[in-house]
Parts: structure tokens; C-alpha cells; sequence
């Protein structure tokens, strides 16, 4: 870890959300100017962190942060682990590095300064907030087979916390984790390299934990995070979770295919049996959501009968 971090992340454990603290106690106890404090809490306001200044009380956070702890992760992670103060984007570094990485390789990050969503969004990604992590997987077949592989990583990732004890959990096809019906995380899969022999994947996903009021108002949608759980999750343990369940499901995934993964499908699925919008620019078709099928697709019931739709630049919204 660089000066630059190193001293950021000791001011940052110096904070609380619940109380102020004086900028001369934490200068005393790093050995620094008021100044350098001073300095230092700006740039982590640069770095997406909301921090009240209030003058003759000191700094307060506005929410709470959480930090991998870096020993423990890499110590329950079975492959590599590559973890970053900051970084562009997860997904950005393990496909420029995919031919030195073997599946189950992982990538994780305080900080995206290009966090990537689906068709080119913005992730938003404030320092210390949220999960930020990109998984790399080969598969031994071509690119067909990994049809459905997107569905797979949400099913992981909604076991993961209901193994954490977290409740109102659904699945949005063909990416999304919610929360109480707002969007708690996001999934997004690019394909490294792809041949008849063989398809390297990278499979980059973001979970809210601690959403700041300011970072929330720059998000289009209704969203959630973790951090109103009477029991939240610790972020280092969640990742270690999510790391073990996604290698596990991946293989078993290359074994037996997403008929494996079906009923967990089915379980966590918010739209199964109701009346829905799938929005496929310039147009749309009502119908009934019947779930999905081995490769995938969207199962859409209307007049005409049961029609699959599978991947593209689809958006699935319930009627109203």
C-alpha cells in the first residue's frame, strides 16, 4: 500500500458516523499538521466519501464506511486474490491481465474511478462503500455454453447473503439483485477471449452496503443497500462468501448446466406468474412471466403463446 492510501485509510479509521471527532485529536494521534488533516479529508470527499466539517467539533461521517481487511481476505480466498485501494474498473483490469489468470481468480476494489454497469452505465462507486469485484472463469467449451452463466452469478449472490441471514431478497431478469423490491446489486459478464475450444469470461459484480444520501440522489432508480440490516454483513466476510459460493455454482454450472440452478431460479424470481413489459428499443410486448428456461431465456406467455427471449438489450419492468 502506497503513502498515498496508507494515511488516508488511518484518517478514515480515526472517523465515526455516530459522533464527531476533533481534527486536533486525530492530528495528535497520526503525528500531523491540522493542515495535512485538513488535506487529507478533502480528498477522501473527492473519493465519493460524505464527511460533515462543522468548526469546533471536528469531522463526522455521514454514513458508515467499511474496509476490507486485506490479511483475512486474501487468507480465505482460495486462488489469487488482487485487491486495490483504487483501480479504473474490476472488470477493466482482469481482461487486460486474463492471459496470466486461472477461473476463480478474483479482482476487488475500494474505489472504481470508471465503474462499468450494463450498456455502458456508470457504476457509481464511492470509496470504502460498497463491494466492487470482478471473478475471472475459463470454460472449456465454446461461447454458447456459457448461455445463462449471468443467472447463475445472481442466484450465488442471493445465497450468499441469505446464508448471511438477509430477508426480501429477488432476482430481476437477467441481472439484478434486489432488495425489498429496489435494486441492491448488479452483474455484469464480458467475454475475455472465445474460441470453439475454450470461453474466458469475466464476471464483475457490485453490491450496495452503505449508500450516502448524496451518491443516492445521483441514482435513476429506487435502490438499496445493506446497512439498514439489524445484522450487516462484514464486507471481507461477504466477499470471502461470495468468492467460495460463486466457484462452487460455476462448476457445477459446467456439470449439469442452468438446469441445476432452476429452482433457485424460481424461489428468488420477483416477476414469475405476473404481468410484465419486456422493452426491447424502439418496442415492447406484454405478457406473463413464466420464468425462465436451460438456456436463459425469458419465458413471456400472451396471446400468442409462450415466446422466449433471450439476452440483448432487454429490460423487464413489471405492469402496472
Amino acid at each position: 500500500m502506497n503513502e498515498h492510501w496508507s494515511r488516508k485509510r488511518q484518517i478514515l479509521a480515526c472517523l465515526h458516523h455516530e459522533r464527531f471527532v476533533s481534527g486536533e485529536v486525530i492530528a495528535q494521534s497520526l503525528s500531523l499538521t491540522r493542515a495535512a488533516i485538513n488535506q487529507h479529508i478533502d480528498a477522501l470527499k473527492d473519493y465519493g466519501i460524505e464527511i460533515y466539517s462543522v468548526k469546533g467539533r471536528g469531522y463526522k461521517l455521514a454514513n458508515p464506511v467499511s474496509l476490507v481487511n486485506e490479511s483475512h481476505l486474501v487468507n480465505g480466498i482460495d486462488g489469487r486474490c488482487f485487491y486495490f485501494d483504487e483501480t479504473t474498473s474490476t472488470n477493466a483490469f482482469m481482461l487486460g491481465h486474463a492471459s496470466e489468470l486461472k477461473s476463480g481468480d478474483i479482482c476487488i476494489a475500494e474505489y472504481q474511478s470508471a465503474g462499468r454497469g450494463r450498456r455502458g452505465r456508470q457504476w457509481l462507486s464511492p470509496y470504502a462503500h460498497h463491494v466492487y469485484a470482478s471473478m475471472f472463469w475459463r470454460l472449456n467449451n465454446d461461447i454458447s455454453h456459457a448461455s445463462g452463466l449471468s443467472l447463475v452469478v445472481g442466484c450465488s449472490i442471493v445465497k450468499s447473503l441469505a446464508d448471511f441471514g438477509v430477508e426480501g431478497l429477488g432476482l430481476k431478469w437477467p441481472n439484478d439483485i434486489y432488495l425489498d423490491h429496489k435494486k441492491l446489486a448488479g452483474i455484469l459478464v464480458e467475454v475475455s477471449n472465445s474460441s470453439a475450444q475454450k470461453t474466458e469470461l469475466v464476471i464483475g459484480f457490485g453490491i450496495n452496503m452503505s449508500m450516502s444520501v448524496e451518491q443516492g440522489e445521483l441514482i435513476d432508480q429506487p435502490w438499496n443497500d445493506l446497512s439498514g440490516l439489524v445484522n450487516m454483513p462484514d464486507k471481507t466476510e461477504l466477499l470471502i462468501k461470495l468468492h467460495k459460493t460463486l466457484k462452487a455454482d460455476l462448476q457445477l454450472f459446467e456439470l449439469k448446466g442452468l438446469k441445476a440452478f432452476l429452482d433457485r431460479w424460481n424461489k428468488f424470481d420477483l416477476f414469475i406468474g405476473r404481468e410484465v413489459s419486456l422493452l426491447m428499443a424502439p418496442n415492447s410486448v406484454n405478457g406473463i412471466c413464466r420464468g425462465i428456461d436451460e438456456q436463459g431465456a425469458l419465458l413471456l406467455e400472451n396471446e400468442q403463446g409462450v415466446t422466449r427471449y433471450l439476452g440483448g438489450e432487454i429490460s423487464l419492468r413489471a405492469v402496472m
